[in-house]
């Protein structure tokens, strides 16, 4: 075991890929401010058979944020959660998490879609006028956001230190790990489900929280989860 003492400012004391995830985060942020239209268009996540649609966009929404108080809460949390993963699992594992988790967020978040899009064709079938209006207005919404992904590292931290006590900003309460993602997981399924909260994709957080279990699930099972480097 070799003892060495770290230099440099906070941000190299960040691993590589959550360092290198916040920064292109706020970069993509900064081009988002530049030109709202452009960015929002071409890079926010759209429902399939939209014509705003574009495969990129499976990857681009991730990297996206639609205010100051999302990309601040977002990048708070990839920072506290997504150092203490990476340097437990490696580099690698930790890039691959990430972007299963994000990409699991985004196949539950479509499935729910789809069954909105049939609830709306049924209604418009029986005539109902407002179901056009919102049949429309589903696929021209845009969906952004790191959330899904850092739901799955808040289920892979919790996974991998249930015992450690998490605090919230505001109210400042103190609970176990797994005692938060528990309680997390149970008010985005009552939310999601009651259609509270509208303009939040609290599927596309379950689906995140989904992936990132499987994940850590999977690298369990193969004896292949924690840093070979062995990190102390």
């Amino acid at each position: 075991m070799a003892y060495y003492q770290q230099q440099g400012g906070f941000f190299s004391r960040i691993p590589t890929v959550t360092r290198n995830l916040f920064f292109v985060n706020v970069l993509v942020f900064v081009a988002y401010l530049l030109n709202k239209d452009f960015m929002m268009t071409t890079f926010a996540l759209f429902y399939p058979t939209s014509h705003y649609f574009h495969w990129w966009q499976l990857i681009t929404h991730m990297f996206m944020h639609g205010g100051w108080a999302h990309i601040f809460f977002n990048m708070w949390a990839l920072i506290m959660f997504g150092s203490a993963v990476e340097q437990t699992i490696g580099s690698r594992k930790m890039l691959i998490l990430y972007f299963v988790a994000g990409l699991g967020a985004v196949a539950l978040h479509f499935g729910t879609m789809y069954l909105e899009c049939l609830y709306f064709e049924n209604q418009m079938a029986e005539g109902v006028l407002s179901a056009g209006q919102s049949y429309a207005r589903l696929k021209l919404t845009p969906t952004v956001g790191a959330s899904g992904a850092i739901y799955g590292l808040l289920m892979s931290y919790a996974l991998l230190y249930p015992q450690n006590r998490l605090t919230l900003i505001f109210p400042p309460i103190s609970m176990k790990a797994m005692t938060w993602v528990i309680i997390f997981g149970v008010i985005e399924l009552f939310v999601g489900i009651r259609g509270v909260a509208d303009g939040v994709a609290h599927f596309a957080h379950l689906g995140g929280m989904l992936f990132g279990w499987l994940m850590i699930r999977y690298w369990k099972k193969k004896g292949t989860l924690f840093n070979e480097y062995g990190q102390y």
